[in-house]
Order: C-alpha cells, then structure tokens, then sequence
C-alpha cells in the first residue's frame, strides 16, 4: 500500500512514446509503497502535454515529485510550477530556460547520430527510423524490442520542439539529473551541461536514452532519492 506520508511520483514520458515508457520503473517505486501516476500524454505541443500533466497534478493531494524523461524535461519545466511540485528529476532529458526551447538545446551541441534518424512524413510529422531505434535510441535494449517501440510510436508535430518554456519550475525547486553517458540521441555533452545549470544531483549511467528500461533499478533508486528528500523535508 502506498505511504501516505510521502509524496507522489508523476512521471512524465518523452517523444515517440507513452506512460508505458516507465513499465519497469513503476515496481521498483511501488514495491517501496510510493503512489505513482504516469502522465498520458498526446506529444502535440508543450501546451497540451503541459495540459494533460496538470490534468494529473490536479487530481492528486499532496506533495508531488515530478520526474520527465526527454522531451518529458521541458514538460515538467513547465508543468512542474505547481505549488504541489516539490522536486524535479530529469532523465537524459531536456529542461528548457525561460524563452528557450527544446529545439534551441538540441541546436545547441553537435548533431548525435540518432538524429540523422528522424523521418519528415512530409504532412507535418516526425517519426524515428527502425535503425534509429535499434541503433541510436535503445541499443542497450534486445533488437526485438527495439523494433517493438519503433512500431508503437506516435507520430510527432515538427512544429513542437520550437515550443518556449514561460516559466521554469527547476529554478525554484531541488533537482536531480540522470544522464546517459552512451546517448545517441541526445548530446551527453548536453546533458551533463543542463546537469550543471540546473544545480542538480547527478547520476552518470553507462545507459542508451532508454536508461528507464534499460537500467530501470538505478532510475528508480535516483526518484527515492528524491522522494526521500522531500519526504523529510
């Protein structure tokens, strides 16, 4: 049962992906009796997926510690100003300042080679090749079940990682960060530089961007973490 002096775990996909993107996350957080919710989002626009997480913010009493993954990071960005946010935790992810976006971060740093990967459908929409998936994104993950996200992944719009943060929640909170040292997709430069802005406890994985399914036991140990922190205050 969840303790109900703690505070809840809302975890925030990124893009090409869904909730379920924390399936092996989620015991580890529940055998440790936190309440978890993960964030359904519809990967549209910030706005909308910053929507759907305050959706979920709203429904919950008490604190929240709110973790987002990839594009997650900008979500919780802006979502994460809900006074019930306590803490933040960035997984490889991306956490925009005031008046940037996700696309000024990733054009900040050398191309990784995931995103050579990306595939314009031509009516607005990004997706990530199969060999990007088994190659750039999960490659630490069997081939069989990189190929599985790349067929379930939802499509995304080009127009959002142009997307602007207006006020950033990690400038006022306690954040931890995780990065991936063997990202393909994101720049590990990147990451560990974000690490810094952000003031952030930071954990290193030898880890693809898929660290939560990958190595879903050391991502869950950084969240308690935080849990614990804001826990005993």
């Amino acid at each position: 049962m969840p303790n109900s002096s703690s505070p809840t775990v809302v975890l925030v996909h990124g893009a090409w992906a869904d909730g379920s993107s924390w399936r092996l996350v989620i015991p580890h957080l529940l055998n440790q009796g936190i309440a978890v919710v993960a964030v359904q989002n519809p990967t549209t626009s910030l706005a909308a997926d910053v929507e759907a997480t305050r959706i979920v913010l709203d429904s919950i009493q008490g604190d929240v510690v709110l973790v987002g993954h990839s594009w997650g990071g900008a979500v919780i960005t802006q979502a994460g100003n809900d006074p019930k946010v306590k803490a933040l935790v960035f997984v490889a992810a991306l956490p925009p300042k005031v008046g940037e976006s996700v696309g000024d971060l990733v054009g900040s740093h050398p191309s990784p080679p995931g995103l050579s990967q990306i595939v314009d459908d031509g009516h607005g929409h990004l997706k990530l090749s199969e060999a990007g998936w088994v190659n750039d994104v999960a490659q630490d993950l069997p081939k069989d079940d990189a190929r599985l996200l790349a067929v379930l992944q939802p499509p995304l719009p080009t127009t959002t990682f142009a997307d602007k943060i207006s006020k950033a929640a990690w400038e006022t909170r306690p954040n931890w960060y995780i990065v991936s040292t063997d990202d393909r997709i994101v720049s590990v430069e990147l990451e560990r530089e974000l690490a810094v802005r952000l003031n952030a406890k930071t954990t290193e994985l030898k880890a693809s961007h898929l660290s939560i399914l990958s190595q879903p036991l050391a991502v869950a140990d950084v969240i308690l973490d935080a849990v614990r922190t804001v826990a005993t205050g």
